[in-house]
């Protein structure tokens, strides 16, 4: 039992590394025999190697048939995390020559943040750093950063994860925003109390996976004014809320950051004045501990300048 334990818990060490090398090369060609050839050794030597990382690791990593090997599922878990780091190794060391800002940089964010603030500003990076090839992608869960290869994240929220390094970037402020139409036909202005009356819009995942209509309550909650019995219409996106309102649909919960243009411009008007009410939450950028790179540093420096 306790031969069994020591070897479920025996993690990877230096002498090991050479052998990794061997397994992603047989990983790679999915072949002891093109991986020999690859590396100058003997079909056996391959096997033989392979073998002894297994025995040391405690994994399984090929199933070998007659003709040909094949990745077990925890092999191929192996090989994936093995081939981002060896990527991310060999970028770095590229930065480090070049001395340059230059490589890839991918940046998570939730949907609304990106739709609303940060996409419309990116040519303005893109001009004073164009060797950065800029990779965007949006969802409303908490990415794994290590797993899937994102350099920075950009998230609304108050409790950020404990195992990141965090950014501030900026506080928020929300206010009720409807379409000039739609104010009129119900009366709003400088008239909260036929809220009653309206059709609420809100971003169920404002700051977590289901805040339901908890903008909309603490906005009302501290201005004392009464909310309708229905809750409304709910999107999983604070923009999709905002397009809802600007095609007269209902009166929307508006984070005045990413409705500020659509306000300019008339599609929105703010019904009520300056009843704005600043969010507990704030948007932070979120890195891997340690990860001090120069273009992550550029664009976390572009971001602060955007925000003011």
């Amino acid at each position: 039992m306790t031969d069994a334990n020591e070897a479920r818990n025996r993690l990877l060490n230096g002498w090991q590394l050479s052998k990794m090398y061997t397994f992603e090369v047989a990983a790679r060609h999915e072949s002891f025999a093109l991986a020999a050839e690859e590396l100058s050794l003997s079909p056996s030597a391959v096997s033989h190697r392979i073998n002894l990382l297994e025995e040391e690791l405690g994994i399984q990593l090929f199933v070998r048939s007659h003709r040909k090997v094949e990745l077990t599922k925890e092999g191929k878990r192996v090989y994936w995390t093995l081939k981002s780091s060896l990527d991310t190794l060999n970028q770095e060391i590229l930065d480090i020559k070049n001395q340059a800002l230059s490589g890839t940089l991918t940046v998570y964010s939730r949907p609304s943040i990106a739709q609303c603030w940060l996409v419309p500003m990116l040519g303005d990076f893109t001009r004073r750093y164009p060797s950065i090839s800029l990779t965007i992608l949006t969802g409303n869960d908490y990415v794994n950063m290590q797993r899937t290869g994102v350099d920075l994240a950009l998230y609304f929220d108050d409790t950020p994860p404990n195992h990141l390094s965090h950014h501030f970037l900026m506080d928020e402020e929300i206010l009720p925003v409807c379409s000039p139409q739609y104010a009129r036909e119900h009366e709003l202005l400088k008239n909260p109390d036929n809220l009653s009356h309206c059709t609420l819009l809100h971003d169920r995942q404002a700051w977590s996976n289901d805040s339901g209509t908890d903008e909309w309550l603490s906005w009302a909650q501290h201005f004392a004014v009464n909310m309708p019995p229905s809750s409304g219409i709910g999107f999983d996106r604070s923009d999709l809320a905002i397009i809802a309102a600007i095609n007269h649909v209902g009166v929307a919960m508006g984070r005045k950051r990413l409705v500020q243009k659509r306000l300019e411009r008339g599609e929105l008007i703010a019904p009520f004045g300056e009843k704005t009410l600043k969010c507990h939450q704030h948007y932070y950028i979120s890195t891997l501990s340690g990860r001090q790179w120069p273009k992550i540093d550029a664009f976390i420096g572009w971001l602060r300048e955007l925000a003011g």
